[in-house]
Order: structure tokens, then sequence, then C-alpha cells
């Protein structure tokens, strides 16, 4: 394991950083949301985040196509091989709108259908998480628009899954009644709500232990998670335990439904 982020990871990290203060400003002034085609809310802060991410990833790695969400909802869907970014610039927009902090910047890199790379940045709580295929975890605590030092990053690891009870993350704006009767088959002892892909983040520093989704995702909702989440020692699996894949282009980049686990 490596002990400090590639510089690929680093630069993923600067890029999701300083779309946080794009978002971050946005929170401050007050957005008011619109409805897409699908009647999900979207924001100025979304479009101007995804706007500026896609223009440093362009500088980057132009040689690396982006399917970014609006983008997507645009009808903007470049042609992806085995090698491309899933960037979601606000996950959690009704997070939010409702202002209780709990989304986050998203920005991965997809290899072969594995997330290898991901970056998910919480403004609001000053929590950023960046993780690597075969090289590590981290987190820094970082406010949008301080200065972004990686050599600052502590490495982060899922826990073993303690003996007297688990805690499930679970999302608070999509719990259902599928996911309670999934979870009523583990020895849950707590809950913990969180929005957007946070979840995913809270799993892989051990402060929870599993998260089932039943609900529709899109893979740029999870993708940067994922790879957090894996890099630290965790697992998202489908359901049924196989492996949880990008780039399912022919169901428009929609997800099965999946669980995130800690150390077994």
């Amino acid at each position: 394991m490596s002990t400090r982020p590639s510089a690929q990871l680093a630069a993923l990290a600067v890029i999701a950083h300083e779309a946080g203060a794009i978002v971050m400003r946005h929170y401050v002034a007050g957005v008011e949301a619109r409805k897409k085609q699908d009647s999900s809310p979207v924001t100025a802060a979304d479009e101007d985040a995804e706007r500026y991410i896609l223009e440093r990833l362009l500088t980057l790695s132009p040689e690396i196509p982006v399917v970014a969400e609006e983008s997507v909802a645009g009808g903007r869907t470049p042609k992806v091989g085995s090698h491309f970014f899933l960037v979601d610039p606000l996950d959690g927009t009704k997070e939010f709108i409702n202002r209780n902090g709990e989304f986050t910047v998203n920005i991965a890199e997809i290899a072969g259908g594995i997330a290898i790379r991901g970056v998910v940045y919480a403004p609001a709580k000053q929590r950023l998480f960046l993780g690597e295929a075969g090289a590590g975890a981290w987190e820094i605590d970082i406010a949008a628009g301080q200065t972004l030092d990686l050599a600052k990053a502590r490495s982060i690891h899922v826990r073993k899954a303690p003996g007297d009870g688990l805690i499930a993350v679970a999302s608070r704006s999509h719990r259902d009644k599928k996911t309670e009767e999934y979870l009523a088959h583990y020895p849950v002892k707590d809950f913990v709500t969180s929005g957007s892909s946070l979840k995913f983040c809270l799993v892989a520093t051990g402060e929870a232990d599993i998260y089932p989704r039943h609900g529709t995702t899109m893979e740029w909702d999870t993708a940067a998670g994922h790879a957090v989440l894996s890099a630290a020692g965790g697992t998202v699996t489908n359901l049924d335990g196989s492996p949880f894949l990008y780039g399912r282009v022919n169901d428009n980049f929609t997800n099965p439904h999946f669980v995130a686990r800690g150390a077994t």
C-alpha cells in the first residue's frame, strides 16, 4: 500500500476541492431549484460545478471521456470504452436545497468496469475523501477555499464488524421498506442517516458497517464513494454478492441494487 496518493489521484482531489468552493458560493448565497425531465432537482450550483470539473478534466486527461450527470441530462453522453470518468458535481441536491450540509462533489475514474480512483468532497462538512485501488484511502479536513495540502491526508480503513452488532447507514431521503427487510437479516444495533455519497465514506472510515441500497441510483452517484470504500478495505457488490461494475451504457448508466460493507 502506498503512503500517499498518486499524482493522478491528487489532481482529481484538487479539482473536486475547487469545485466544492463553487458549490459553497451558491450554498451561502442561496439558490432556487428547478426540475429536470426526470423530475429530479437541479440548481445552478450543479451546473457551474460540472462545467468547471469538465474543463479541468479536459486539461488533465483529454484522452479520457467524461460521463457527467448534468451533461447526460442535457442529452450529451460521450461514447465510452473501458476507461472513462464519472462525475456528479453535486450529489445530494435535496440535501443542498434543505441546507443540512450532506452533499458532495464526486469524481471517479473507471477502468475495465472497476472504480480505480475516486474523490468525494463534502464542502459543508469540510471532509474530503480519496481512494485508489492498490494504494489506499485517505481523509483530509479541509474547508472550501483553503489551500489543499495532501501531506495532511490521514489514512482511513474500514473496521472489523463489532461483536455486539452493526451500525447501518441509511439514506436520509430514500429510506425504503426493502432496505428495512434486507437489514432485518443482520444484527443491526444502530442506524446513522446521511445523504449523498457520504454513506460510502462513513463505512470507509469505520463510522458504520453496512449500507444497502434498493432504490434507483446512477453510476455517477456511487463510483467515487465505491472507489474510496474499496481502497479502505471494504466492498460494494450486487445483492447476490457478484461484482458491482461500471459502464452500463445499454442501461443509461443505471445501477442495480447493491450493498456496501466494511470488513467482514
